[in-house]
């Protein structure tokens, strides 16, 4: 199991339908084609021997590596050097545009910097996570994988230009390319899925045309970034990393571009993040709103109103998540035959939780209408009269038991967090039906708004630890509840705030990373334990700047840095050793990161 690379090993690349994960060893050991949620072609980071990769690394040499982007991009440079020479491959995916493709290319270049480097190419696709078959046709310029349900096309780069000393190996499944590179060599392969065409010697000078198109995409985008603080380079690979985490012909982000990636190593909780949660919406438009990226915001807030259309008119609740392309259909299995990453087994995907009842992500969903609104991006009619239509909904509904944020699977119960997240419902639809004199039952709107302010108070706090509980049956402390002087249920200088505060800090809080939750003292319904969760620590900054305590904030915040990927990536937790587990990159870390960042320079700058 050692030969699984960390999880924080990796770089992500991709072009805005799907995306690739990228090992320092040079192996690409995740990619799902024609999108996000997609089957995997190479799934080597679940099984390294049935999922298979696509290596591109030096062969028979001794060496050290590095990985780095090229400034203000998610070009992917790794860097491998030795006694003999310095080579370095240039990892990149094109953009594939805003219609929905099959054809998806993944550009692997290698260019050698000093002396000479023997490498080795080698291409094992496993179609459908392993679980097709698959024929290798041999074409004068290249390869074609032939599967039931897709193509891909091999094509060598600048092989003759070069004239590279290479060996070629074939087998039932794979093809591998062994030779030597010396100062000066640029060369590679290009990797294309759903081509039509036949493979073909592809000339250096057309890769160089497509990388510079590529890299001079990501920067015309992040110029539009209206971030200056302090953490400027941080938050600015925050948001690339979100934009490589947004299916382009919808606007619908995913929570990961991975499957599987266990919370615990060798534990159960394996889930599948590949999809786009209603509860991002808030959070995702209102980092893409301060940042300056107000197109993505709008194109977001539009995928948002179309499932909450989509749920009125079929008479039913909104899902809490959804497919990329907003279908609904994520039924959960295990892949059996996958031994999962570093034995976590079972592997899953789908995600049975979909059809959970989560009432937080009607708060979410109206704290974003709000906070577009407040940016000046007014609801539509149609998206008003949605918007309402829920609300009423959730007159009706809301003083029930729920399954909660974390998607536990012991039954439901009266949890604190959704319950806040409702009275955000209602809150901000009064104040938006108010300011834009949008029709509404806004007596009812209060009336609700009132009942849960007064019962959260009077339930959600526990004399016990003293302190907001994670929900009314329990006196466990919840690290989502860090929120509350964010959304305005309670002022930072609350004393049943304070007291909450000093609660987690003694529970929850290990230096600067911060756990969700305790399952052994409230049961979640599977085995293991949990680690540190990144979002509830970057939150953590934020209601410690809140609560008035700046210096600690800051410290805070820069300890959290130190747990990033070489590359500045973020996975959804981090054990005590500092190992990030689960599913990677998560946008809820990278989201949380760029509010906190954003809320700290306000306060250290002395604005409100």
């Amino acid at each position: 199991m050692d030969s699984y690379p960390a999880v924080e090993a990796h770089g992500l690349i991709g072009d805005l339908q799907t995306a690739a994960l990228v090992a320092m060893d040079g192996t690409v050991d995740w990619f799902c084609a024609p999108r996000f949620d997609s089957p995997s072609l190479f799934g080597g980071l679940l099984d390294r021997h049935k999922g298979g990769h696509f290596q591109v690394s030096p062969d028979g040499v001794d060496y050290t590596s590095k990985q780095l982007y090229l400034p203000g991009t998610p070009i992917l440079i790794t860097r491998f050097l030795s006694a003999d020479g310095v080579g370095e491959l240039v990892d990149f995916m094109p953009v594939a545009g805003d219609v929905a493709t099959d054809r998806h290319r993944l550009v692997r270049m290698i260019r050698i910097v000093r002396g000479s480097m023997r490498f080795r190419i080698d291409c094992q696709p496993r179609f459908n996570y392993g679980r097709d078959p698959h024929e290798l046709d041999v074409y004068p310029e290249g390869h074609v994988f032939r599967s039931p349900s897709l193509t891909l096309a091999l094509s060598p780069v600048g092989f003759d230009e070069l004239r590279v000393d290479a060996e070629m190996r074939r087998s039932k499944e794979g093809v591998s390319i062994v030779g030597t590179f010396h100062e000066g060599a640029y060369g590679g392969v290009v990797l294309e899925t759903g081509s039509v065409d036949q493979p073909r010697v592809i000339g250096t000078g057309e890769v160089r045309d497509l990388l510079v198109q590529t890299r001079d995409f990501w920067r015309r985008w992040l110029s539009r970034s209206r971030y200056t603080g302090r953490w400027r380079e941080t938050v600015e690979r925050s948001a690339m990393t979100l934009k490589l985490m947004t299916y382009a012909p919808t606007g619908a982000l995913v929570a990961a571009p991975t499957a599987g990636l266990p919370e615990q190593i060798g534990g159960v909780r394996n889930w599948d993040y590949r999809y786009t949660w209603m509860r991002d919406a808030a959070f995702s438009v209102r980092a893409l709103l301060i940042l300056g990226f107000t197109d993505e915001a709008q194109q977001y807030l539009h995928w948002v109103n179309d499932r909450v259309r989509e749920a009125k008119e079929r008479e039913t609740r909104p899902q809490i998540m959804y497919r990329v392309d907003g279908s609904s259909d994520i039924t959960e299995e295990t892949l059996d035959h996958f031994e999962g990453y570093r034995g976590s087994a079972p592997v899953r995907i789908g995600n049975g939780a979909a059809n959970q009842l989560q009432f937080d992500i009607y708060g979410e969903v109206l704290m974003a209408l709000h906070v577009a609104d407040c940016h000046g991006f007014q609801a539509t009619r149609e998206g008003w009269m949605n918007a309402a239509g829920t609300v009423d909904w959730l007159c009706d509904n809301w003083d029930q038991p729920e399954d909660g944020i974390w998607e536990t699977r012991s039954g439901r119960q009266d949890f604190t967090y959704g319950r806040l997240m409702s009275w955000v419902a209602f809150d901000r639809a009064v104040r938006l039906a108010h300011r834009r004199g949008r029709p509404g039952d806004t007596n009812r709107w209060v009336s609700a708004r009132n009942q849960i302010y007064d019962q959260i108070m009077a339930r959600g706090f526990h004399p016990g630890p003293g302190a907001f509980v994670q929900h009314y049956a329990s006196d466990v402390l919840d690290g989502s509840l860090l929120i509350m002087p964010t959304i305005g249920l309670v002022s930072p200088d609350d004393l049943m705030w304070q007291s909450t505060l000093r609660a987690m800090d003694a529970t929850l809080v290990s230096d600067s990373l911060v756990y969700r939750y305790d399952p052994n003292a409230s049961p979640d319904g599977l085995p293991g334990q949990e680690n540190t969760f990144t979002m509830c620590s970057f939150w953590y900054v934020r209601a410690l700047a809140q609560s008035g305590r700046l210096e600690d904030a800051t410290l805070t915040f820069e300890k959290m840095l130190t747990y990033s990927s070489p590359l500045g990536l973020y996975s959804e937790e981090i054990t005590p050793t500092g190992e990030q587990v689960g599913n990677f990159p998560q946008a809820f870390s990278h989201l949380s990161l760029i509010t906190a960042a954003v809320n700290l320079d306000q306060l250290l700058d002395g604005r409100p």
